[in-house]
């Protein structure tokens, strides 16, 4: 069991709705008044993180709106007051010194709470469209290992020097430096080979994918038992998953129903998409293996039930490693509201016993 207590976290809607974008329930809403409202009711309601995804064109539509992370997480610092938040980033993107910049002005504004999710690009066009390229696989990550190893440097307040294949750093400091701690937290999402061993070698959380316990058992083992840098604490792990609690199994039951029927509606739409996706993307690769509504694994991760249900669940997933829960709910807001309300007292009462 991991020595910290459980978090729980929201992912913000920077693309809209994450089960289903034709909802009566809940419209397309992928706006900053939205996402601001969410994010600050999230922190009243007591949860610990927001996960800001970055994206510059809708991965689902480039018709629909889409939140731009970098400057809603930065307006967010400003906004709140404990909530931890984590802006991901495509290292193709930024040069990283501009990136470590913008990061360690964000850990400023919001007095130590700041975080970046290292994602090393899987929606072809976002990059292609710009003339940016799109690597293969496993070159994507060499470039993001380089990318972060800048990147953690800077902020740190290190006077960084540099000269790899992809950047060429000569005596660069930024100031002024971290004054709440040594840099922000760094998060790295990926499950492929290469993934596995940047995060080892380079981060301080792996996020991994929805999907069920004694595959996530699997998946912290190896990682866990990789070795890690001289001086970096032991690697702390966090988990994506959609929830649907009720007051019943059969009433929880009956909304994942609901939500695959709205889904279905989607599907043309999830097949123009297919052809953005790099197919060597580990993360897909795993959805194909079963239906599931929610993105980053979603509803695979068998969130599923009565509030009892969902609680001994979380409990469980703790209990093997799992310190940060990232949730996705639809309705987002309802949902988010009796998760606080009905499930996280339970799971903290099961851990206590």
């Amino acid at each position: 069991m991991p020595a910290n207590s459980p978090r729980f976290g929201v992912w913000a809607l920077v693309h809209g709705s994450r089960a289903a974008l034709q909802d009566p329930a809940e419209p397309y809403d992928a706006s900053w008044a939205r996402n601001k409202a969410l994010v600050l009711e999230a922190e009243r309601l007591g949860y610990d993180s927001v996960l800001v995804a970055q994206h510059t064109i809708n991965p689902h539509d480039p018709q629909l709106d889409q939140l731009e992370a970098w400057t809603a997480s930065a307006a967010l610092a400003a906004l709140t007051d404990r909530i931890e938040i984590i802006a991901a980033i495509k290292p193709y993107l930024y040069h990283p010194v501009v990136l470590a910049k913008m990061a360690q002005q964000i850990e400023h504004i919001s007095g130590g709470r700041f975080a970046i999710n290292l994602v090393n690009a899987w929606n072809r066009p976002e990059l292609e469209r710009a003339g940016i390229g799109f690597a293969e696989h496993d070159a994507r990550y060499a470039y993001g290992r380089e990318w972060i190893t800048v990147v953690d440097s800077l902020l740190r307040g290190q006077t960084t020097r540099f000269h790899g294949e992809h950047f060429q750093i000569d005596d660069y400091a930024l100031r002024p430096a971290d004054p709440f701690r040594a840099r922000p937290r760094i998060y790295v999402g990926g499950e492929s080979e290469p993934a596995r061993q940047l995060v080892a070698d380079k981060g301080d959380v792996w996020f991994v994918n929805g999907q069920p316990i004694e595959d996530v058992e699997k998946l912290l083992a190896d990682v866990g038992s990789r070795a890690r840098p001289a001086g970096q604490p032991p690697l702390r792990f966090g988990l994506s998953a959609f929830v649907i609690a009720r007051e019943t199994d059969g009433e929880a039951d009956a909304h994942l129903a609901h939500l695959f029927a709205l889904a279905a509606q989607d599907k043309p739409l999830r097949e123009r998409q297919k052809v953005n996706i790099d197919p060597n993307a580990v993360m897909f690769q795993t959805f194909a293996q079963s239906p599931r509504v929610g993105s980053n694994g979603g509803t695979a991760a068998g969130l599923v039930g009565s509030y009892d249900t969902v609680a001994r669940r979380i409990a469980a997933f703790h209990r093997v490693g799992i310190e940060l829960f990232m949730l996705q709910f639809q309705p987002f807001e309802a949902d988010m509201r009796a998760f606080a309300e009905h499930v996280i007292p339970r799971v903290r009462k099961l851990l206590a016993e």
